[in-house]
């Protein structure tokens, strides 16, 4: 038996993008703050109540996830229904008159979803899906011919690239993308998602390549089981994406000089974002809902709300990030920030029992949402797209929890009446 077999008989699956994993991103960005935070001249220490509030934080998000009862009894509600409806499919239904279950069926299994996908053209959900990702790659190429060059290269076109034309590139292709990979398992969609991570590498920005990246690797993890070397290829690809964008972008802001090199820079961020943090602090409620608010209008009205960070913790225009927590306790103090990670957490983990039942779309979106949620624990909630993605994934959970409800009461009915005749 090899060490693999042993580890999964002793410790069984070990489902490593739970929600959970939020935590553990905390804690990393946490620990690579602290070089440049304890050991080094170049920024202050933070206070000891930033750890207290970061705690309270992770305390309401785990409370989110356990939130109480209703969790465990929908678990059991789905364990038991998809259960039931599997063993009528298996034992009954092939004797049964045809029902209209046999796309549900087909869209939840892998196998059959692979083997249709051997030699069979493509299907009209596919070729609509496929063309929204194509036209977010084309927006995102006449997004470069408007800007009249590379962002990643000049600061100067980097703060002018956040365009409504990438606003729209970014959606249509980080959700299509995902889609692609959740349902279909063709090579092809493996090299739109390069020529993707490339196009939006060449912004300047980490997130959006990062969040790309991110997602893509958590659905297919899900929907294919991916093995330890690929996901160990996975994670350094985000590492170095991280590192190398991150370092080319600032070295080329003409403004800016720096002395430290690609992982001092990395180290500086995160202890400047803490440090952030640590002056929101005092100032909680301040903003009273003025960064909620321009997250999701600001960007139709040109307003920027981690500029309006700069100002309110800063006193000055500067683009800033204070951390998942920090705009919560902006705008609403301890009680709003302790409300947003509970729903966080509580939303995270409804997506995360829905599309563990359900795969597909739902792992889809489930992919998409976490991966900007752990971005988030640096950046913060300050762009409309993560609020655009957690509406969506609320639709998401009511339309699953809908459809489950509805397939297992129709075929169980149908079922009872067929034993009947």
């Amino acid at each position: 038996m090899n060490i693999k077999h042993k580890f999964k008989e002793r410790y069984g699956n070990i489902d490593i993008f739970n929600p959970y994993i939020v935590i553990f991103f905390i804690i990393i960005f946490i620990l690579v703050s602290l070089p440049m935070l304890y050991f080094s001249d170049e920024l202050p220490r933070p206070s000891f109540q930033v750890y207290l509030y970061i705690l309270l934080g992770i305390i309401f998000f785990v409370i989110g996830i356990k939130f109480p009862k209703i969790l465990s009894k929908l678990s059991k509600k789905f364990d038991k229904k998809i259960k039931t409806l599997n063993k009528i499919k298996k034992k009954k239904l092939g004797s049964l008159p045809s029902f209209k279950i046999s796309s549900y069926y087909k869209n939840n299994n892998e196998d059959n979803e692979n083997k249709n996908n051997k030699g069979n053209k493509f299907k009209n959900f596919e070729l609509i899906i496929l063309s929204i990702v194509l036209i977010g790659l084309l927006l995102q190429i006449i997004n470069f011919i408007l800007l009249g060059g590379i962002p990643l290269f000049s600061g100067f076109l980097k703060a002018e690239a956040a365009t409504r034309i990438w606003l729209f590139s970014y959606i249509f292709f980080i959700i299509g993308i995902n889609i692609l990979l959740a349902k279909y398992n063709r090579k092809i969609y493996y090299l739109l998602l390069i020529i993707g991570l490339g196009l939006f590498a060449l912004t300047g920005y980490r997130t959006t390549p990062i969040a790309i990246l991110l997602s893509s690797f958590i659905t297919l993890y899900y929907s294919r089981n991916l093995k330890i070397k690929y996901q160990m290829f996975f994670g350094i690809i985000i590492i170095f994406l991280m590192i190398v964008i991150g370092f080319i972008a600032v070295q080329s802001i003409e403004w800016q000089h720096w002395r430290l090199n690609a992982l001092e820079l990395i180290s500086y961020r995160a202890g400047f974002t803490l440090n952030i943090l640590n002056r929101t602090i005092p100032l909680a409620g301040s903003t009273q809902g003025e960064l909620f608010y321009y997250t999701l209008t600001g960007f139709f009205k040109s307003v920027d709300p981690r500029v309006l960070v700069g100002q309110a913790v800063l006193g000055e225009n500067h683009s800033i990030t204070s951390t998942i927590f920090g705009p919560a306790i902006l705008d609403f103090g301890w009680i709003g920030m302790s409300i947003q990670m509970f729903l966080i957490g509580f939303i995270l983990k409804m997506l995360h029992i829905i599309q563990k039942h359900v795969k597909s779309i739902a792992t889809a979106i489930y992919g998409i949402i976490l991966g900007q949620t752990l971005i988030w624990i640096e950046t913060g909630p300050t762009d409309i797209i993560v609020w655009f993605f957690y509406i969506l994934g609320i639709i998401t959970i009511i339309y699953y929890i809908y459809k489950i409800d509805y397939i297992y009461n129709h075929l169980k009915n149908y079922y009872n009446s067929y034993k009947c005749q």
